[in-house]
């Protein structure tokens, strides 16, 4: 498995994934937009795993700004996938922990994520990953 930021060729490969876990089509041409508007600005960190040429995870980090103390930035952790057939192989733990890395390199000082809490597995594997819910409540809102 090869982990690695996100190129443009792995986009038609994650319409797939996000297929496979909504069950609703992506625009690839969309997607191909975004991702190419989301590589100049560089607030975000998107990566993916590859095995046998093909795209079985991904994960995408958000760079926020901070307004107070140090002023340091934090990261969002968001649209974390993994191929339902490469689950429970360490390919989460990989996209996670290289998602970190380069937030660490980014001068980022935490990640923050929020998952549905009836998504009991994806709550048991952040917890393994050494993401704590004890200490905080998230909360989403949906507009429009």
């Amino acid at each position: 498995m090869i982990i690695r930021e996100m190129i443009a060729e792995d986009i038609p490969q994650l319409a797939r994934l996000y297929k496979q876990f909504w069950n609703e089509e992506s625009s690839v041409e969309a997607m191909h937009k975004q991702f190419n508007k989301l590589q100049k600005n560089r607030s975000h960190i998107l990566v993916s795993a590859i095995q046998n040429k093909a795209l079985i995870g991904s994960v995408m980090g958000v760079i926020c700004e901070e307004l107070y103390g140090d002023c340091k930035p934090f990261l969002v952790l968001e649209n974390m996938i993994v191929d339902k057939t490469y689950r429970n192989q360490g390919v989460g733990k990989a996209l996670v922990s290289e998602l970190e890395k380069i937030a660490t390199k980014r001068n980022c000082t935490q990640v923050i994520l929020v998952t549905e809490s009836n998504r009991i597995d994806a709550c048991k594997f952040y917890e393994s990953a050494g993401y704590s819910s004890q200490t905080h409540k998230g909360f989403k809102k949906k507009l429009k």
